[in-house]
């Protein structure tokens, strides 16, 4: 008979970004957690390394060097682990990339995907949360965006994996009654926050005086969350199983990409050198989450403004640097 309340949780993708802080709060919080890492070169390894440190130290907390693409691997993970639920959030990540590697995205974000919900199947687990994105709501005109929108035109192939895996997520939970929750994620920025993200590039640049990029005029939008803020709606879904559930994670305040780089000059207290190019075909023209669903369901919602969040994430960058 499975456990009302996990015990074990799977979460991939642990080393990185928002993984390792979820995996911070579920050991803080008497969960036992298997992590699954391939710690690849996207960005330089040892990030994630330092991601993992304190987790290494807590005797629940065991870590996996796997790719979820390795089926084979992955199943002697399940096969040595008691799992009460999986938390996927490994992912190829980043807009502008997947144009130059689709299918690396595809092979990744959606086969990595099957790997695991088939294994989730295979060994009972009965529970799936999967860590999806904004990007799958494309070039939408209607604001804010519901979960109940039609999201059939993803603008970059990271876009559509996304929304590929998310369809195997509802195919597995109707075939096989795994209780899954996808989670929309908005624009993710904090501590120990990606190197190829612009909270990260521009908050380094304009601290060393060196020019940023700027593509377009500035007037692109996004609905910026806080990585706590995520880590606790996260958190509130594993502690709320549903049959089948998709939730939007977002500020839902979208600012303004000049109002974005103002605020970080602001705290810096240095003007940004700003380059300026086309805006790219990929990225689209705002971001704005309807976060109603997550009020009601898991009784969640964000707590950190914009601006206490970006002087957390320079506190945090200017401490980091060797």
């Amino acid at each position: 008979m499975k456990r009302s309340r996990p015990k074990t949780v799977l979460v991939t993708g642990n080393a990185g970004f928002i993984g390792s802080h979820l995996t911070e709060k579920l050991l803080a919080d008497n969960y036992r957690v298997i992590g699954v890492d391939n710690f690849n070169d996207f960005y330089d390894p040892k990030v994630k390394e330092k991601n993992v440190a304190a987790a290494k130290k807590n005797p629940r907390f065991k870590q996996y060097r796997t790719d979820i693409t390795d089926f084979g691997a992955l199943e002697r993970i399940f096969e040595e682990s008691e799992i009460d639920l999986v938390v996927h959030l490994a992912a190829r990540a980043g807009v502008r990339p997947s144009l130059v590697y689709p299918r690396l995205y595809q092979k990744v974000n959606v086969e990595g995907t099957v790997n695991l919900l088939e294994l989730t199947r295979k060994f009972e687990v009965g529970r799936f949360i999967f860590g999806s994105s904004s990007s799958v709501y494309g070039e939408q005109k209607k604001v804010p965006f519901s979960e109940t929108d039609p999201v059939n035109r993803p603008v970059s192939p990271y876009a559509a994996s996304k929304k590929s895996a998310e369809m195997f997520c509802f195919a597995y939970s109707k075939l096989f009654g795994i209780k899954t929750t996808v989670l929309r994620f908005f624009t993710v920025y904090g501590p120990r926050g990606r190197p190829d993200m612009a909270p990260y590039i521009f908050a380094k640049a304009i601290l060393k005086g060196e020019p940023i990029t700027r593509y377009g005029k500035g007037d692109t939008s996004r609905d910026y969350t806080y990585v706590d803020d995520v880590v606790t709606g996260i958190l509130a879904a594993v502690k709320k199983p549903f049959d089948y559930e998709v939730i939007n994670l977002g500020h839902n305040r979208p600012v303004k990409l000049n109002q974005f780089i103002a605020t970080i000059e602001k705290i810096a207290g240095k003007k940004a050198k700003i380059f300026e190019q086309p805006r790219h075909p990929a990225d689209v023209s705002q971001t704005f989450a309807d976060i109603g669903k997550a009020k009601k369901l898991l009784a969640w919602q964000p707590k950190t403004d914009l601006e206490t969040g970006l002087r957390r994430f320079l506190n945090w960058y200017s401490n980091s640097q060797p």
